[in-house]
Parts: C-alpha cells; structure tokens; sequence
C-alpha cells in the first residue's frame, strides 16, 4: 500500500475540492458520510428503498447547497440536518399528517419511561422502532435521537408544539409496549 492510499484528506481541503467541482473529492466526500447519512435516512424511512432514495437526494443537496456551509459547528453536523430536512420533507410528499389532538387529549397522555432499551441491542431497537406509525417515528427520531425541541418539530412538520409532544408521548407508550413484547418472546425462545 503507498503512503497516498493512507493519506486522509482534510475536511476542509475536502469540501473546498468538492465546491470546485472536483469529482473525486465529491467521490470521497460521499464514502466518508454514506454509512452515517444512511443511517439517518433509515430512521425516517419506512424501507431500505425509501432509505436508498433519501441518500441519493440527501447527497445531490448536499452538494448543491455545499456554499452554505459557513464552517460554523461541525460539517457532519451540517449534513445530519439536510438529510433530516430532506427526510422531512419527504414524508410531508407522501402527505402522511399527523393527528393534531386537543389540549384536553394531550394532558390525558402519560408520559412512560422505557427501561427495558437498556436490554436490547442497538439493531433490536431500531428494528422496533421502524414499526412506529411514520407520524411517530418521525416526531421520536426528531426529539429523542436528533435533539430538537417540541416548538423546533412542529415548526418542522407544521403541527402545534402540543401535537408534538403527544405524538412522542403516544410513540412511547407503543414502543414500551412493543419491548415488553419483545422480551418476553425473547425469554419465551431461550427457556425451551
């Protein structure tokens, strides 16, 4: 193996290659961020296709909106939230809503806490979790694994911040739900 082959480029040098046009800068680029950005898109998708087809859109606006990164907080971190604004935007083309509830609804809505996730694996829990509703699992992803704030994903998806906060309660309640099921065909299987 040659010392070139070793060499990682730079992000910087990388994404000045990449505003120049460089095709095998945008080449590495993409082998760098594929795995994570797939991963991404497999969140908010409801199958490897739509996960596929997420990607490759994710990836024409990266580079189509490269010049907007200010280099300000990390670069992955940028690209995390064009393609969960890509996935976004996906799921309102399918046009699949979300059900706004009333305040009264919302505050009958308990809140539980999932303990059980400490005993799966990691592949375990996001299988069980691409079982939610897409409305759900889009609001879960958005709050508990991206980070944002119920105002930020009704300002994102068009819902109230209530609708918000409902909707994560209610995908909650299913995915303990699903795990407790889960475990006990688990221990069900292991003690035969």
């Amino acid at each position: 193996m040659n010392s070139e082959s070793n060499y990682i480029i730079p992000e910087n040098d990388l994404i000045q290659g990449c505003l120049a046009g460089d095709r095998k800068m945008q080449e590495v680029l993409y082998n760098r961020f594929a795995a994570k950005m797939y991963a991404v898109c497999l969140r908010y998708s409801q199958q490897d296709s739509d996960a596929q087809d997420l990607l490759q859109e994710g990836f024409i606006k990266v580079f189509n909106n490269l010049h907007r990164f200010r280099g300000e907080g990390s670069f992955e971190g940028w690209m995390r939230r064009v393609f969960v604004n890509t996935a976004i935007e996906h799921f309102r083309k399918k046009s699949a809503h979300l059900t706004s509830v009333s305040d009264k609804e919302e505050n009958t809505i308990e809140d539980f806490n999932i303990n059980a996730i400490d005993h799966l694996a990691a592949k375990d829990i996001i299988k069980i979790i691409q079982e939610l509703s897409p409305g759900y699992k889009q609001v879960f992803n958005l709050y508990v694994v991206e980070g944002y704030s119920h105002k930020e994903i009704g300002d994102l998806l068009g819902i109230s911040e209530g609708t918000s906060k409902s909707q994560l309660a209610r995908a909650k309640t299913i995915l303990q739900k699903k795990i407790k099921q889960y475990l006990s065909d688990t221990q069900k299987s292991y003690s035969r």
